[in-house]
């Protein structure tokens, strides 16, 4: 279907719902958290849910920033990529080559293979419920209210997969008032989105609201006459969603909530940007390029759905007892023409189902001392992914396929005891338990037509059982009534394993022949031993400020991190496109934190977020030697800002004109653990070079200029405002694959996206 097709089918339906809007503007929610502030008072008071509680912001000692509803907007965010590097230490790319995929990492930790078979080490959770993998994960949401970043492990509340860290995302509830919004969004590259949200009047005990998105792009990559397709990194996808709440008492409440995304679209242009193969040398480049040529099969398609239930019982005004169920679906498919060239040099798909679900039972309640949560939590998953290669012009052609699963359950529990008026002290622990599993199959042939050669035998499975404890130590201390200190112990895991993408051949050099039962053998053991779980311990010290009458907030922490049973995905492009896992040793991070907002004028907003990080190996044993000076830490910029003016230049009979500048910097860093070394005797000729994945140090500006607050008929409201994202057009290299001296130094890169622009109106009642 084509893109401007696919447009009408989708404004129709986008069109449809707006007729049935009306033009009533509804009152703001009373527990509407919004951070980007104005009131002539001071900066707004921001509420978080960082501990499974309503909290104000500044009173919580955790290192955490949040996004409220009007800077998502303003700021153009609807998916967890678009984040950036918005928060101190937060650094996101895309998986790659996928735009469904994101590689987020927090204070230097990070999983960096996208593959569905492992966990990643910064959790996100949409309403309370975790989404699993990376794959997937970038999905555009109707009606965000509040993103939280959390920073740091968060093991006792949130348990598995949150070594690094937690994103929240929570979006709004009904309001039980017939209000809404629409929004259309035109572009460059022929870019078009259109939105809608209605909520209608409570029925009875029932409060709805109804969301839908719509977006498509062309590409930003042209491609040759003859290429397998027309265009690449194109955007094409449709997302709902449904929110009911239903009060049968003042005391029970159940929420429903189900989010729905489809996106079919071109993913991004391997860009060739290094190769020792005379046939491929031609097309090698530095730059991104407009018109590019390829010859695979393309295609990037995700279908996410999402049903969660929580039920709330009020037991008394202290105490209450919530369930969260949830059951999440993902079908992921990818092509990709690796060699980023119209030659058939290499070429992968990844065709994959996964589907998860949770329980959690939680009790939150108080005391006039003591605050307390514990609950138990049960997750489990299932996937499966089939993941055909072929290369050097189908003369090797893997039939790769792995699936994996999950059981895991935890209990937890949190106690906040305030010893005086100033003094707190907050003891929590948490026990996991899992199962992993994995079954593998893998085998080649050489040409269409030739004998199959079988290099691990379907049926090759195995299982094993992970355990941790993960405990939280916090003391928090009020100097002042605007002014927190905190130090926190906290430790954090994330799960073991087995690799799903392990496979040697037998070719030369190696001696053991192609396929043979010595080869076999060792595929098969690589297969079936595990990974352990990998852990942190960390050390934090903050402070949160607020200053000049509440115009001033400045966040500050410093933190250091020490890992153990380093959990690194080696890529050796032997045989299959395939890595090593290896639990390599051990790490330290240290680092400083800043976070501020000013309102130096009622009408003039300013933001700044800073992030230092000194990150080092401590041990990384690679055939038995400790070669940690001489490895690479990987998505760990030493430094990385953002800051942010938000400004009311005018204020008109046709509404106000705002202005925003939106700036992010992150420094310069490594993409792979491979060696530092590119001479000398520490110098290994066979392996990889880090310097050869260096990512530049990139700064991206983007800028909006609105007219807010139109009067419309009624109490209807109207928006009208310009926009640019990249105003600068930076074309630098955000992310990479480096297949290695065995693969002809094959490097292909994925650039920035570059300079978007368009005008977006919106209209709310």
């Amino acid at each position: 279907m084509s893109l401007r097709s696919s447009w009408t089918r989708r404004g129709a339906i986008l069109a449809a719902a707006m007729l049935f809007a009306c033009t009533v503007r509804a009152e703001p929610n009373a527990d509407e958290t919004e951070i980007q502030g104005g009131a002539s008072a001071g900066l707004q008071e921001v509420v978080v849910t960082a501990q499974r509680r309503e909290e104000k912001l500044q009173d919580v000692p955790i290192a955490v920033t949040a996004f409220g509803a009007d800077q998502l907007q303003s700021r153009g965010i609807s998916n967890i990529y678009e984040l950036g590097s918005l928060a101190p230490n937060v650094q996101i790319s895309t998986a790659t080559a996928n735009n469904t995929g994101a590689q987020i990492s927090i204070r230097g930790g990070v999983q960096i293979n996208p593959a569905l078979f492992w966990d990643p080490t910064v959790g996100i959770y949409l309403d309370g419920v975790y989404i699993g993998k990376t794959l997937g994960s970038v999905f555009d949401l109707v009606d965000l209210e509040r993103v939280e970043v959390l920073r740091g492990p968060q093991g006792t509340l949130y348990g598995r997969n949150t070594l690094a860290g937690a994103i929240n995302l929570v979006t709004r509830p009904p309001s039980g008032e017939l209000a809404g919004h629409a929004d259309v969004q035109l572009g460059n590259y022929n870019s078009r989105i259109a939105e809608v949200s209605v909520d209608l009047p409570k029925i009875g005990i029932a409060s709805i609201s109804l969301g839908a998105r719509g977006a498509t792009r062309d590409g930003t990559t042209h491609t040759t006459a003859g290429s397998s397709v027309n265009q690449l990194d194109s955007r094409d996808g449709t997302a709902a969603r449904f929110a009911l709440d239903l009060d049968f008492s003042a005391a029970l409440r159940a929420a429903y909530r189900f989010d729905y995304s489809d996106v079919d679209q071109q993913p991004l242009q391997s860009y060739l940007l290094r190769a020792d193969l005379p046939a491929l040398t031609p097309y090698v480049s530095s730059r991104r390029l407009d018109t590019v040529g390829i010859d695979g099969p393309s295609f990037e398609r995700s279908r996410v759905e999402g049903h969660a239930l929580t039920l709330t019982w009020h037991v008394n005004e202290s105490n209450t007892f919530k369930s969260i169920s949830s059951y999440r679906e993902l079908k992921w498919d990818d092509a990709l023409d690796l060699d980023g060239s119209p030659l058939p040099v290499a070429a992968t798909s990844r065709l994959s189902n996964y589907h998860s679900a949770s329980q959690e039972l939680q009790f939150v309640g108080a005391t006039e001392r003591v605050n307390y949560v514990g609950g138990l939590y049960y997750f489990k998953d299932d996937g499966f992914t089939n993941n055909p290669q072929t290369f050097f012009f189908g003369t090797f052609n893997f039939d790769s396929r792995y699936g994996f699963s999950t059981r895991a359950w935890s209990g937890y529990g949190q106690i906040d005891f305030k010893a005086t008026e100033a003094l707190t002290l907050t003891g929590g622990v948490r026990y996991t338990n899992e199962r992993k599993g994995i079954t593998r199959q893998l085998g080649v042939d050489f040409a269409v037509g030739t004998p199959f050669i079988t290099l691990i035998p379907a049926g090759t499975a195995a299982e094993e059982t992970f355990s941790a404890t993960t405990p939280l130590l916090t003391v928090s201390y009020k100097l002042s009534s605007t002014m927190n200190a905190y130090a926190k112990y906290a430790e954090g895991f994330k799960s073991g394993g087995f690799n799903g993408e392990f496979g040697d051949t037998g070719l030369p050099p190696d001696t053991r022949g192609l396929g043979s039962p010595a080869v076999v053998a060792a595929n098969i053991a690589e297969t079936q031993t595990p990974f352990r779980p990998e852990k942190v311990k960390s050390y934090e010290l903050g402070l949160k400020t607020t200053l000049a009458q509440g115009r001033l907030q400045l966040n500050t922490a410093v933190f250091e991190n020490k890992t153990r049973d380093l959990q690194l995905s080696i890529f050796q492009a032997t045989g299959a496109a395939s890595s090593i896992i290896r639990n390599a040793g051990r790490a330290t991070t240290r680092g400083v934190e800043l976070d501020g907002a000013w309102l130096p004028i009622e009408p003039l907003r300013l933001q700044l977020s800073y992030g230092y990080l000194d990150a080092k190996y401590d041990e990384f044993i690679d055939h038995g030697v400790n070669v940690a000076d001489d490895r690479a830490f990987v998505h760990a910029p030493k430094n990385s800002l953002n800051a942010l003016v938000d400004g009311r230049i005018a204020q008109t009979s046709w509404g106000k004109i705002h202005l925003l500048a939106d700036y992010t910097w992150t420094d310069k860093f490594y993409t792979y653990p491979y060696q530092l070394a590119a001479s000398g005797p520490q110098y290994d000729p066979t392996a990889q070079v880090a310097g050869n994945t260096q990512i530049p140090a990139t700064g991206i500006l983007n800028l909006r200029l609105a007219l807010q607050d139109i009067p419309l008929t009624g109490t209807a409201l109207g928006e009208i405002s310009i926009w640019s994202r990249n105003v600068t057009n930076e074309a630098k290299v955000a992310n990479n694959i480096d297949f290695g001296p065995s693969f002809g130094n094959l490097t292909v890169g994925y650039f920035t996206e570059p300079r978007t622009y368009g005008v977006d109106a919106r209209v709310r009642w």
